[in-house]
């Protein structure tokens, strides 16, 4: 665990990781994005088209291009200068994204009220001020729009968490440790970068949803389905504890417009 350490540190460490991160994912994601993420996300979004989108923190792009391809009018914005670098290069001239790199503690570049969805994959996590994130969230979104999230599952994936195993390596179930603590720790990714992420209860989670304005409509703990176990069987692991959580918000109508 590493307290006192911030969204500036994050920034840093995910700038250096992002060709090696970028280079797993697909037009689909990495492989837990495609079995478990995209199918949460796409059912709690329902039709995108014609609707203003914010992708808050949209990494190497593949959720913009997926809602660009979709009639989306999409607005994409990343903390990691690289991230935004990897997903332009990614992206077709003819997908009209408009990327920016920016905080999304703070996106003030953006105007009010401006988007009708606000979809955040697994990047809420990786900020120190999630509430001051939520706060410009509901800003940025039209009255009755959604904010859609997903995060690594607080309850299950904690410091200190993991898996634990006979001498040969048989799996025999996960733990969960230090599920209180409210601060940065530490999670290596692939063999040499160690990612920084901040840990919040599911208690402040959902306090800070009701206290920011947001409705939650929804939540999903995402497993894998009959058609990906058959092409997926490794994620049978997931049917025993699920490592993301994805939630549905909507900031409510003002009063005049009900």
């Amino acid at each position: 665990m590493r307290k006192n350490l911030g969204t500036e540190e994050a920034i840093k460490r995910w700038d250096r990781f992002a060709d090696t991160y970028s280079a797993l994912h697909t037009e689909q994601g990495d492989i837990h994005k495609k079995v478990l993420l995209n199918p949460a996300l796409l059912s709690l979004m329902g039709t995108v088209k014609n609707k203003n989108v914010l992708d808050a923190g949209c990494g190497e792009g593949y959720l913009s291009r997926m809602l660009a391809k979709s009639e989306a009018h999409v607005t994409a914005v990343d903390y990691s200068p690289r991230m935004i670098e990897i997903a332009k290069e990614r992206t077709p001239n003819d997908l009209p994204i408009h990327y920016r790199e920016g905080n999304c503690e703070n996106l003030h570049f953006l105007e009010d009220n401006s988007f009708d969805l606000i979809v955040s994959n697994m990047v809420i996590q990786d900020l120190a001020d999630y509430e001051k994130a939520f706060q410009d969230m509901y800003r940025l979104l039209a009255d009755g729009g959604c904010f859609i999230f997903s995060i690594l599952h607080p309850c299950f994936v904690t410091p200190d968490s993991g898996w634990e195993k006979t001498n040969d390596g048989k799996k025999l179930h996960w733990n969960v440790d230090q599920y209180f603590y409210e601060d940065a720790y530490e999670q290596r990714l692939g063999d040499q970068e160690k990612m920084l992420f901040f840990h919040r209860t599911l208690t402040s989670y959902i306090n800070t949803i009701i206290k920011t304005g947001f409705h939650l409509e929804g939540i999903i703990e995402p497993k894998p389905s009959k058609e990906m176990l058959k092409l997926y069987p490794s994620f049978e692991e997931d049917l025993r504890c699920p490592d993301f959580i994805v939630f549905k918000l909507r900031k409510p109508l003002r009063i005049q417009d009900q």
